[in-house]
């Protein structure tokens, strides 16, 4: 059995929760609007994972950094949707889209929609990606996600004084390691250029 929407938003991130926002305040109807994420929980600011989630003293933890706080708006915690009539499907993946039917499968049901929002971001590279072993050794971290981000200040507390190695000097290479500086452990930071993202 199918259920009929008239927006689907795939993806639990910033852009789901910004566009929920946006939807309620120009008026969507109770029951038009439906967001699938795969993670357990309602859209969240992911910029928190790389700062205040890490942060040794008064870490920062849901629901304080649910979307849209990073714009002064209101927090969108799961009673906001409730509040607003939109359906959210959390802890659902999505197997298959068929865009000529306008329809959705998830692993217990399939949907149809009028229109689809992939919002699904980004995703951190593997290490087989670049040639090297080892993804899913206990030692290695990504950081995408909460699960990603708890896994992280799990390791810390385990390895204080230890060595870390992060990979890539952007913003959340950046942020990653001086989190890990903060929680007393010795970093050395891998990149391809010759220096630091430009942005800084």
């Amino acid at each position: 059995m199918g259920r009929d929407f008239v927006y689907v938003i795939l993806g639990g991130g910033v852009a789901a929760g910004y566009a929920a926002l946006e939807f309620a305040k120009k008026g969507v109807s109770h029951g038009e609007l439906c967001i699938i994420s795969d993670e357990p929980v309602a859209p969240y600011e992911r910029p928190a994972l790389s700062k205040g989630f890490l942060h040794p003293e008064a870490p920062a933890r849901l629901p304080g950094f649910h979307t849209c706080v990073g714009a002064n708006e209101e927090r969108l915690t799961p009673t906001w949707y409730t509040k607003h009539g939109i359906e959210l499907m959390l802890g659902t993946r999505v197997e298959f889209v068929d865009t000529r039917s306008k329809t959705l499968h998830t692993t217990t049901e399939f949907i149809t929609y009028k229109f689809l929002i992939i919002a699904t971001g980004a995703r951190a590279l593997k290490l087989e990606e670049m040639g090297i072993n080892g993804s899913n050794a206990e030692n290695v971290c990504y950081l995408r996600d909460l699960g990603d981000a708890t896994k992280l200040v799990k390791m810390m507390r385990m390895c204080r004084g230890g060595n870390a190695i992060v990979l890539g000097g952007g913003y959340i290479g950046m942020e990653c390691a001086a989190s890990l500086v903060m929680n007393k452990i010795n970093v050395t930071i891998v990149f391809p250029g010759s220096h630091c993202s430009k942005h800084f």
